[in-house]
């Protein structure tokens, strides 16, 4: 299934799915209540409530269901519990690091890596994202991100993915001036990410991936796209770490909940900060900036001007 989170023609926010390519479902009109109205709620009591949807007789006259085209997607997770990003593509960091004349890590072999970004910041498809103010350098991410469905603490990679409701694309925005000044005092990346990521346009279900996996990852293509010309393409079977070593890592000596988010950084040729600016400038006011990732769809934003 494809859950997403949207505003009815009646101005209302709502939660549900996508019926066919057509539709959306309000969850909660559709099942005369017996579902939430966010999708927030909605993964508190996950896997019942997931058995529910799946349970319910809809269709395009069915109470609650709206063409998809008459409702606004907002991001399908909009207030997720906590916003963790990792560094999980060896060709992105290898590269990146290459580009400013520095070795690899050998650190990062040993284990998977993570910062903490801003979870109140997060967007949905078709909004604009305001390049912020003083920022010369802004740049796009091409990620993929999970959603977690169930609590857990000290999660083994073994029984990780029992602990992961789906996934959508993400794009983690980027102000590279501001993130290479601030990382050279030894903290961050923070102010170079905090005022915006993008999530959607909607979570698939991990069962609709299962078919999919190779490697440590699924076999999906992923590309980036800036004003209609692709920049980066990538496949998430080449991530170096799996998710369910990332949700080892995040929950060892702490808690994971419903809700909470989890991005596996950038696929490899994934920014303009790796493919370097004699491939692309940075990205400016007036850019449309296009992700799209295999089964879990296109995520478009527009770049508008500084506001004070």
């Amino acid at each position: 299934m494809r859950f997403i989170s949207f505003i009815k023609p009646s101005g209302e926010a709502a939660a549900g799915w996508i019926l066919g390519d057509t539709f959306a479902v309000d969850m909660k009109e559709a099942s005369n209540g017996i579902l939430p109205d966010s999708m927030e709620v909605f993964l508190l009591n996950a896997e019942t409530n997931l058995e529910k949807a799946r349970s319910l007789e809809v269709g395009a006259k069915t109470r609650g269901v709206y063409p998809l085209d008459s409702v606004r997607l907002l991001a399908p997770l909009p207030q997720p519990k906590s916003f963790r990003d990792f560094y999980a593509f060896e060709q992105h960091v290898k590269t990146a690091r290459m580009n400013r004349g520095l070795e690899m890590i050998p650190e990062w072999y040993e284990i998977p890596v993570f910062y903490f970004s801003n979870h109140l910041a997060i967007k949905g498809t078709e909004v604009e994202i305001t390049r912020p103010i003083e920022c010369g350098k802004l740049d796009y991410e091409l990620e993929i991100a999970c959603v977690i469905g169930k609590q857990g603490s000290n999660i083994k990679a073994g029984n990780a993915e029992d602990f992961i409701f789906g996934y959508c694309i993400l794009n983690d925005w980027s102000a590279r001036d501001f993130q290479q000044k601030e990382m050279k005092v030894g903290l961050g990346p923070a102010k170079g990410k905090d005022f915006a990521t993008t999530i959607g346009p909607y979570i698939t279900t991990a069962d609709e991936l299962s078919g999919h996996k190779a490697g440590k990852g699924f076999d999906l293509a992923m590309t980036a796209k800036v004003n209609g010309e692709i920049l980066s393409k990538g496949n998430m079977k080449d991530i170096h770490y799996s998710f369910a070593e990332m949700i080892e890592r995040a929950s060892a000596g702490t808690t994971l909940y419903p809700g909470e988010l989890i991005g596996s950084g950038t696929v490899g040729t994934g920014c303009i900060l790796e493919l370097g600016e004699v491939v692309h400038r940075w990205l400016e006011p007036g850019d449309v900036v296009e992700l799209e990732i295999e089964k879990l769809g296109l995520l478009r934003n527009t770049i508008v001007g500084e506001k004070g």
